[in-house]
């Protein structure tokens, strides 16, 4: 029988130390260019309310939701929610994830591919994340039923899968934000880099899941070929 912690786990200790690294870069750049205010003084809202007008975007609303980095998209409900610290702040931090949620707003309306491939793909990574490590380890600790064990690598792919795809729609969505920010409507020109770096930041927690993600199904692979 092999053991649960073994020499593979090592594979997935870069990743682990990549994501902390980026939970520590999004949280300390975030609160940075938290503490410095938008020349121009309009608040997150506002940001977001005017560029979803000037898209045609009428019917999204943009309304509150508690908790701190907890702003997103909700394509089904058509609503942009924003943060506690994003929505009424006119920091450059509020600003730049304001403007890159609505940028997800945006890429709906389009019909950006890989925003409609990541919609997809959400019921297979969420059976995939709660079913592939029970059928994997049920498949290698009990005899005759390996076979499980390609069906919970099988699982686990779809939620690889699901973290690729949404790196570019990540990305775009902040390259669309940094943009319309960059035009001198709602930033001054020397504030569009402060706002460009706590977008990056941010890009690093995606490449972070996504790249344990990758490790994780390299170390089930090698579990599942150990025992051949």
């Amino acid at each position: 029988m092999l053991p649960i912690f073994d020499w593979t786990m090592i594979l997935i200790l870069p990743a682990f130390a990549l994501a902390l690294w980026a939970q520590f870069k999004v949280k300390g750049t975030y609160r940075q260019f938290s503490e410095v205010r938008s020349r121009l003084g309009m608040t997150g809202e506002q940001v977001a309310r005017r560029i979803l007008d000037q898209n045609g975007l009428y019917d999204v609303a943009v309304e509150p939701i508690a908790g701190e980095l907890t702003d997103h998209y909700h394509p089904g409900d058509r609503k942009v929610r924003l943060s506690e610290g994003i929505f009424g702040s006119t920091s450059l931090s509020a600003l730049a994830v304001a403007a890159h949620e609505v940028g997800h707003a945006i890429q709906h309306k389009t019909g950006y591919a890989p925003m409609t491939w990541r919609a997809s793909l959400v019921p297979v990574a969420n059976i995939g994340s709660m079913a592939a490590m029970p059928l994997f380890f049920i498949g290698m600790f009990i005899p005759n039923i390996s076979w499980l064990m390609d069906l919970g690598i099988i699982f686990f792919a779809g939620a690889v899968l699901f973290h690729l795809v949404t790196l570019p729609v990540e990305f775009d969505a902040s390259s669309r934000a940094v943009a319309i920010l960059g035009n001198g409507s709602f930033l001054a020109p020397d504030e569009v880099a402060g706002a460009r770096r706590v977008l990056n930041a941010a890009a690093w927690t995606y490449v972070a899941a996504a790249t344990m993600a990758l490790l994780q199904m390299m170390r089930l692979i090698l579990l599942r070929n150990s025992r051949d």
